[in-house]
C-alpha cells in the first residue's frame, strides 16, 4: 500500500463522514456525529485487526480468543442499546444467550455438515459476520418491542386483566417485532446478486477462490445468518414480552456520547 492510497483513502472517509454529519444536521437530528464517531472507531479497529490477523490466522487458540471477544463486545453493544437504568447485566444475560443460542446452532450445522472445513479461517470469518449480524438482529428485535409494548400497554394490561399471561398477552407484537427485525437480512438475502454484491462474496473472490466457490460460502453466509438471527429474535423477544410491567423508553439511550446522560442531552 502506497502513501497515496493512504492519503486518498484518509480523504474519502473524512469526507463520507462529512456528509453524513452535514445530512443529520441540516435535517436537525441530535446525535449527528454518531456516525462520524463510528466511522473513525471502525477505521481504528479495522486497522489493529488487519495487523493482528497476520498473526493470528494461523493460531487455532487465539482464534477461539478473537472470536470470544467479538462475542463479548457484541453482547456488550447489544445490551448497552436495550438495556433500562440499572438493568445492564440482567440485560446482558439474556442477549448473550439469544447470540449464542443463534451463533452455536449457525456455525454448528455449517461445520457438522461438512459444508465448509473447520479450520481457523473459516471459523475467523464465519464467527465475525455472523455474530454481527446476529447483534444486530437482536437489538433490533428488543428495541421494536420495547417500542410497541410501551404504545400498546393499554391493550396488554386489558389482556392481563383477563387473565392472559405476560407472554399472551404481548404475542402478537412479539411476533410482529421478530419480523420486522429480519426484514433486512431477508432483503439482502433476496436481492444477493441482482442489487448488492456481498462482502464475503468479493472478499472471497479478492482472496483467490473462483466465483462459483464464493458464490458457495457466500450462500453458506446467507444462511447461517437468517438462522441465528430468527433464533436470537425469537429467544429476545420471548424474555423481554415476559414482563408483567410497562417497559421504559429506550430513546434516552441511543447516545454514544460519554456526557450525555440517559435522562437527557446537555
Amino acid at each position: 500500500m502506497s502513501a497515496h492510497d493512504v492519503i486518498a483513502t484518509a480523504v474519502a472517509v473524512i469526507v463520507l463522514a462529512g456528509v453524513s454529519v452535514g445530512v443529520l444536521r441540516w435535517y436537525g437530528v441530535r446525535e449527528r456525529w454518531a456516525t462520524a464517531s463510528a466511522i473513525l472507531r471502525g477505521m481504528v479497529q479495522l486497522a489493529v485487526v488487519s495487523v493482528a490477523l497476520t498473526g493470528l490466522i494461523t493460531h487455532p487458540g487465539l482464534v477461539l480468543l478473537a472470536v470470544s471477544v467479538m462475542f463479548t463486545v457484541a453482547v456488550g453493544t447489544a445490551a448497552r442499546r436495550l438495556a433500562a437504568p440499572g438493568a445492564f447485566w440482567r440485560t446482558a444475560g439474556f442477549v448473550a444467550l439469544a447470540v449464542a443460542s443463534g451463533v452455536v446452532v449457525a456455525l454448528g450445522v455449517v461445520f457438522a455438515t461438512g459444508a465448509l472445513e473447520p479450520t481457523s479461517r473459516y471459523l475467523l470469518a464465519l464467527s465475525a459476520i455472523v455474530i454481527g449480524n446476529t447483534m444486530n438482529i437482536t437489538t433490533l428485535t428488543g428495541r421494536r418491542l420495547t417500542e410497541t409494548l410501551i404504545e400498546r400497554w393499554d391493550e396488554v394490561e386489558a389482556w392481563l386483566a383477563l387473565g392472559a399471561t405476560p407472554r399472551q398477552a404481548a404475542s402478537s407484537m412479539a411476533r410482529h417485532a421478530v419480523h420486522s427485525a429480519l426484514v433486512p437480512s431477508i432483503d439482502q438475502t433476496k436481492t444477493t446478486g441482482l442489487v448488492t454484491l456481498p462482502g464475503a462474496f468479493v472478499g472471497a473472490i479478492f482472496g483467490g477462490l473462483s466465483p462459483v466457490e464464493a458464490g458457495r460460502f457466500q450462500v453458506l453466509v446467507l444462511a447461517a445468518l437468517l438462522a441465528s438471527g430468527s433464533i436470537a429474535a425469537v429467544v429476545t423477544a420471548q424474555v423481554r414480552a415476559s414482563s408483567p410491567t410497562r417497559p421504559e423508553s429506550l430513546v434516552s439511550r441511543v447516545s454514544t456520547r460519554p456526557w450525555t446522560r440517559a435522562g437527557g442531552h446537555r
